[in-house]
């Protein structure tokens, strides 16, 4: 487990926590308009937890959520900042090198798979590429619910000269964690999308946004395909701790409950199981936080 890179957590729960206001539909993009300065404080939160790569709280920075309008008018400047905040805080870190991973959100809403517009995917996902750009170190398409959306994302950073990482969300209903196939919540099989990464040249295949529970086998999955293909890619694993389905939820509809249970040591535990099934970076998602963050680098790396 010594090799494990750890990400960071779910911006939007820090945000509350730390005094920021967030509402439907804006939802985390609203610090970044009203409170940037509690938005760099959650960055430099994680990083102190032990955080090695940092994501940029651009992915609400899309029209689903902030409004065609606004997007046309603001979205340049946003995403500008989004980016620069996190690159500030992880140029601050001095004990070690941080990492900024570029948020790519699904631009046409989470969990929505059959709203997705390839014809238009590229107009928005080109002003966050070009916006992020001068402050990243790596991409991250996440919360991809089809395989259309990484490709898309793979198209978008071509030309950037960065590396990629692609995270999928997981359908997490009681059939999956009952043991049923790992799928994309848009029915597409995990086995096809970890296909489909050993061919696209991405650096990393990461499962985010879904229930622990379903997690370890996607893992196991991927890495049998990898294993097969004689690909060289790293997994990766940040779960979120939402409460109850959410596949049939709309992203910016309101604030999912998160589970009491699913304390640091819970999720500490959960991070070993996809460690032990061949997950090489983990952090995670919605409602887990800098102490979840904290617990798993001490878990993980001692």
């Amino acid at each position: 487990m010594s090799t494990t890179r750890i990400l960071d957590g779910g911006m939007s729960r820090e945000l509350l926590r730390l005094g920021a206001e967030l509402k439907q539909p804006e939802w985390s993009a609203l610090a970044l308009i009203n409170s940037p300065d509690i938005v760099r404080r959650v960055h430099q939160e994680f990083i102190a937890a032990g955080s090695e790569v940092i994501t940029t709280n651009s992915y609400a920075l899309v029209p689903f959520h902030i409004g065609e309008d606004r997007f046309q008018k603001e979205g340049a400047e946003l995403i500008r900042l989004a980016g620069r905040l996190a690159r500030e805080a992880a140029d601050a870190a001095t004990d070690r090198k941080v990492l900024v991973a570029g948020s790519l959100p699904p631009i046409f809403g989470s969990y929505e798979p059959q709203n997705f517009q390839p014809s238009r995917v590229q107009d928005y996902l080109e002003v966050l590429v070009e916006n992020l750009g001068p402050f990243v170190d790596i991409w991250l398409g996440e919360t991809l619910s089809l395989i259309a959306e990484a490709e898309a994302v793979r198209e978008a950073v071509a030309a950037s000269g960065k590396p990629f990482w692609i995270s999928f969300t997981l359908a997490d209903d009681e059939a999956a964690i009952s043991g049923g196939e790992p799928k994309l919540r848009s029915e597409e099989k995990v086995e096809d999308a970890a296909s489909w990464a050993a061919s696209s040249g991405a650096e990393a295949l990461l499962f985010n946004c879904s229930k622990p529970e379903v997690m370890q086998a996607a893992v196991e999955t991927a890495t049998r395909v990898f294993r097969k293909m004689d690909a060289s890619i790293e997994i990766g694993v940040y779960a979120n701790a939402f409460e109850g389905e959410t596949g049939d939820a709309a992203a910016n509809e309101g604030l999912h409950d998160t589970r009491s249970d699913l304390n640091d040591d819970a999720y500490s535990r959960y991070a070993c199981s996809w460690a032990d099934a061949g997950a090489t970076i983990i952090g995670g998602c919605c409602g887990i936080g800098a102490a979840h963050i904290h617990r798993l680098k001490k878990t993980l790396l001692g």
